[in-house]
């Protein structure tokens, strides 16, 4: 089943992605009329679909092709809320259509609707992900709280970094970090670049074993919320070890 339309439109994570003005959201729906992009149609709940194309737009409103079967053109017609998703460049591109309407083009019936209030183009950037140097690792203090309620901050190794979270690595086995857990107040001073401080989700963990055989955790880590100066901080320390590692290899360091 599909996500509620409106638990997507609706919470913060997302604001960031939803286009509300009037030309953000004509070019959008122009590159779908032009590469005739397909359009998953949800409605009663995401219990049924129509595959459809958007064959025109105006500021009147967007119009789209009939759908195969007759049956789920009328069920269509009747629904309050239609929950529009489609694919334009592999983004994600998503919409919701307060009621259709029939309509003619050339002939031919389609559906007419108002434009949607707003556009959620979900364009997640993959970002780079660095291994931190070995020579100058990275240190990650993060307060926890441990089994018996008192809370420390404890210091990790970071076995890897990008603009999407971090990777710690040697964590100890008692240390009561699982998947779904969320912590605040993270911190990492980047060598002359600066400190970051920031809350994180944990996403992944998975355990390791040493030669000596002792266990340890791997814990995979997603930023939640990292402010732009943040993000910026990371990226420039990215550059600046990717450049000394060149510089390393082609002799100038």
């Amino acid at each position: 089943m599909t996500p509620s339309a409106n638990d997507i439109l609706s919470t913060d994570e997302f604001s960031q992605y939803l286009l509300r003005s009037k030309s953000e959201i004509f070019s959008i729906f122009r590159g779908m009329v032009e590469r005739v992009t397909q359009v998953t149609m949800f409605f009663n709940e995401g219990k049924c679909a129509i595959l459809t194309s958007m064959i025109a737009y105006n500021d009147s409103g967007v119009t789209f092709d009939y759908g195969a079967n007759a049956e789920m053109n009328r069920k269509a017609m009747v629904a309050d809320k239609v929950f529009c998703v489609a694919f334009l460049d592999k983004v994600k591109v998503q919409f919701i259509l307060r009621g259709l309407r029939h309509t003619e083009v050339d002939g031919r019936s389609a559906f007419f609707a108002s434009l949607p209030d707003s556009v959620l183009r979900l364009q997640r950037r993959e970002y780079y992900r660095l291994s931190t140097p070995v020579a100058r690792p990275l240190k990650c203090i993060v307060p926890v709280t441990s089994d018996d309620g008192v809370r420390r901050s404890i210091e990790f190794h970071v076995g890897d970094i990008s603009g999407g979270g971090i990777g710690l690595i040697n964590v100890p086995m008692h240390i009561p970090m699982e998947t779904g857990m969320e912590f605040q107040g993270g911190k990492i001073d980047l060598p002359e670049v600066g400190s970051v401080s920031f809350n994180f989700q944990v996403r992944s963990v998975f355990e390791a074993t040493s030669r000596s055989g002792s266990r340890t955790k791997r814990i995979g880590c997603e930023f939640i919320r990292l402010p732009g100066p943040m993000l910026t901080l990371i990226q420039r320390y990215i550059i600046k070890v990717e450049r000394e590692r060149k510089a390393r290899e082609s002799g100038m360091l």
